[in-house]
């Protein structure tokens, strides 16, 4: 946020300003549950999103969902039938044995390749978005906005998908489900009808009754609250990386990996942990999900692949869509903004970013490293940035290194340091998914 609005001019700074001067004057005191058991207490409304007096702390986060109700959801997670056609679960993009992020090789017929998204239910067509991993996604927060005793304007966190759309897991599982892309169920009312038919609504009766067969709403309830208890179970936690073995006293990393985290943690080299947090004194590993829960314009490189990019005036606006349902004041300043990724089992991933335009790890690096001193590189001829329209470039973090530097000047990281970051990146794959990294090419 802040990057943003010292990229403005002063007059449109002002009036970003003075949008946000929703202050406490007349909000009642009131506490919001921003995950179970994890409370704040709200001091300003921006709208109905609540600001509120302490940044979310995912430690004081308990969950404990009812264990029939997780093997409910675990059920509905590997059941191909919520699809049109029937074939594609949640699995299918979200699959246990990637990290509960996506193969992008499934389905996919002899010349077929993706374009960097899953495929959906239908022969030919992939998401518009990156899947992500829901590993870990149980400590996401509802939305919120928090603001600094520094910052001159609140900051936003939480929410599920890119763009915030979603404000629990709950609500957030009727997306897929209702996108022409993914699980192409045309509605709420096909869905019921649809799940009437083949036995799934059933499934869901001795729980939450008959209504579930009569009602889409309550039914659209039953599947949302059940894959919730699911995904905030323990079994999409694992805490079982080289990283927690060593925050834990358990192991320990070698040179390279602790010259990454080094460099991963300078202000003037990676920067990475001013978003992705870490604490490697800490053994509790909620203290480093590697994520802030907030969102950035990084004006990632156009993914050409995509369908919907065969438009040329096409663009994934991100934050700002939300931002104008709910209404906050001056939602372009939100244009370009997507959510910070946590960074546990990045080091499996098959493409990345939130298009899906990039390719390895290394790749992302070379991006961070790369984009202010040799635009053409990632954005073509003209250097510009590509994937947003020009009059939300403003909106795009120029300040904050290594994305502050100029074309044509010095980089901030060298090979060898990309070689040390990806080392230390790899730390955070769970046990079970060490097979599945791809071999390291460095390049001294």
């Amino acid at each position: 946020m802040l990057g943003q609005l010292f990229s403005k001019s002063g007059a449109a700074v002002l009036a970003a300003l003075c949008a946000f001067a929703v202050r406490a004057q007349g909000v009642p005191e009131t506490q919001v549950l921003l995950a179970p058991s994890a409370g704040a207490r709200v001091v300003a409304m921006i709208a109905t999103t609540p600001q509120v007096a302490q940044r979310y702390d995912p430690t004081q986060a308990r969950f404990t969902p009812d264990p029939q109700l997780v093997a409910l959801g675990r059920q509905l997670f590997h059941d191909t039938r919520l699809s049109e056609p029937s074939g594609t679960s949640c699995a299918s993009c979200h699959d246990p044995a990637r990290a509960f992020g996506p193969d992008l090789r499934r389905g996919l017929r002899d010349t077929e390749k993706s374009p960097g998204t899953a495929l959906g239910s239908r022969a030919g067509q992939f998401g518009q978005r990156a899947a992500p991993s829901l590993l870990y996604v149980r400590y996401v927060p509802r939305r919120y906005f928090y603001q600094d005793d520094d910052a001159l304007v609140p900051s936003f966190f939480g929410g599920l998908m890119a763009d915030a759309s979603s404000d629990s897991l709950a609500e957030q599982v009727s997306a897929p489900l209702l996108n022409p892309r993914e699980m192409h169920n045309r509605s709420a009312a096909h869905l019921l009808a649809r799940l009437k038919g083949n036995g799934v609504a059933q499934m869901l009766v001795p729980r939450f009754g008959e209504q579930v067969k009569s009602d889409s709403k309550a039914l659209l309830e039953a599947l949302g609250t059940s894959l919730q208890a699911y995904l905030q179970s323990d079994e999409l936690s694992p805490f079982t990386s080289k990283f927690d073995r060593f925050i834990r006293g358990q192991g320990q990393l070698d040179t390279a990996e602790l010259r990454g985290l080094a460099l991963f943690k300078n202000p003037d080299k990676g920067n990475c942990a001013s978003c992705h947090t870490v604490s490697e004194t800490a053994s509790r590993p909620e203290r480093s999900l590697f994520t802030d829960f907030g969102y950035e314009a990084l004006a990632s490189p156009r993914n050409k692949r995509l369908v919907e990019n065969r438009n040329p005036r096409y663009f994934d606006n991100g934050l700002c869509e939300t931002a104008k349902k709910l209404k906050w004041p001056e939602p372009e300043q939100w244009c370009g903004y997507v959510r910070t990724p946590g960074l546990r089992n990045v080091a499996i991933r098959q493409s990345f970013m939130h298009n899906g335009s990039l390719t390895s790890l290394r790749e992302v690096m070379e991006f961070y490293n790369t984009r202010g001193t040799d635009p053409v590189r990632w954005f073509g001829k003209s250097g510009a940035f590509n994937d947003l329209a020009p009059q939300f470039h403003d909106n795009v973090n120029v300040n904050s290194p290594p994305l502050n530097r100029k074309p044509g000047s010095a980089v901030a990281l060298s090979d060898a340091d990309i070689d040390d970051l990806v080392s230390f990146l790899r730390t955070l794959t769970d046990e079970r998914y060490v097979a599945l990294m791809p071999p390291v090419l460095q390049r001294r």
